[in-house]
C-alpha cells in the first residue's frame, strides 16, 4: 500500500465514520478494487477508527473532560454526567461480549463484497424508516438504561461492514423517541470504548506489519482524524434537519451497484 492509498481510505473512513453510510462498507468495496492493497489481518481499519475516534475526543471534549471528572465532583452537572456514564456502559456491554467472541467471524466478512452490499440496503432501510417514523411530537424523552442496552445491540450488529454503526444506533434511538441530536451525540459517545477496544485488539497484528508502512499506517489515520471532524459536524446538522432519508437513498444505490458488480 502506497501513501495514496492511504490518504484516499483515511479519507473515505473520515468522512463515512460518522456519516450513516457504513465506513467498513466503503473501507472494503474500495480495498477490494484497489490494486496489490494488503494489511494485516485488519490493522490498517482499525488504525483508521483510531483516528476518527479521535477526531470524537476533540469535537465532544467538553463532555469528555466532564465524563471523565464525573465521579470527582459535585453539583447536578456531575450528577448527569455519571448518570450518562452508567448509560455509556450498558451501550458498550453487547458490542464488546459479542466482538470479543465472534472476532473471527467478522473478520472473515470483510471479504465478503456480495454480503457487504447487502448490508449497505439493509443500512439504507434502516435509515429511511426512522427517520419516516421517528418521533414528531410529545416532547423530548430523557436516554433511559433500556434505550441505551438497545442503542449497544445495534452497536454490536454494526460489526459487520455494511451496516452503519452511527447509522444504526442513530435509527434505533430515533425509533424509541429520542430527539435527533441527543441521539447523535449519544451514538459518537458510545463508540469510543468499544473503538478503543478494537484498536488494543488489533495491535496484536503490529509485528506482522513491515516498518516501512508505519509512516504510510499513521497517515491514513491523520486524514481520518481531519475528514472525521468534518463529518461529525455535518451529520449533527443533518440531524437537526431531519434528512437522514438522504442517506437512505445513497446505501441503496452503493449497495445495488455494487451487489450487482460482485455477481
Amino acid at each position: 500500500m502506497d501513501s495514496l492509498h492511504a490518504i484516499f481510505l483515511g479519507l473515505l473512513q473520515g468522512l463515512t465514520e460518522f456519516l450513516p453510510v457504513s465506513s467498513s462498507g466503503h473501507l472494503v468495496i474500495a480495498q477490494h478494487f484497489l490494486p496489490g492493497f494488503e494489511q494485516p489481518g485488519v490493522l490498517f481499519d482499525v488504525l483508521l477508527h483510531a483516528g476518527t475516534m479521535v477526531a470524537v475526543l476533540v469535537y465532544f471534549r467538553s463532555d469528555c473532560r466532564s465524563l471523565a471528572l464525573a465521579y470527582f465532583q459535585q453539583g447536578e452537572e456531575a450528577h448527569r454526567y455519571r448518570r450518562l456514564l452508567r448509560l455509556l456502559v450498558f451501550a458498550t456491554l453487547p458490542a464488546a461480549i459479542i466482538g470479543l467472541a465472534f472476532k473471527d467471524f467478522f473478520i472473515g466478512m470483510f471479504h465478503n463484497l456480495p454480503l457487504v452490499s447487502m448490508m449497505l440496503l439493509v443500512t439504507g432501510g434502516l435509515l429511511f424508516f426512522s427517520e419516516r417514523f421517528r418521533n414528531n411530537g410529545g416532547g423530548e424523552k430523557p436516554l433511559t438504561s433500556w434505550h441505551a442496552l438497545m442503542a449497544g445491540v445495534a452497536q454490536a450488529g454494526a460489526i459487520m461492514p455494511g451496516i452503519s454503526r452511527s447509522g444504526s444506533t442513530i435509527s434505533v434511538l430515533l425509533f424509541k423517541g429520542i430527539d435527533g441530536e441527543t441521539a447523535a451525540r449519544f451514538s459518537f459517545l458510545m463508540a469510543l470504548p468499544v473503538v478503543g477496544g478494537a484498536t488494543l485488539l488489533s495491535l496484536l497484528d503490529w509485528p506482522a506489519m513491515a516498518s516501512a508502512d508505519i509512516a504510510v499506517y499513521a497517515l491514513g489515520a491523520i486524514m481520518a482524524f481531519l475528514s472525521g471532524l468534518a463529518s461529525i459536524h455535518m451529520l449533527m446538522g443533518v440531524v437537526r434537519r431531519r434528512r437522514l432519508y438522504v442517506f437512505a437513498l445513497y446505501c441503496w444505490l452503493v449497495g445495488g451497484i455494487f451487489f450487482a458488480i460482485s455477481f
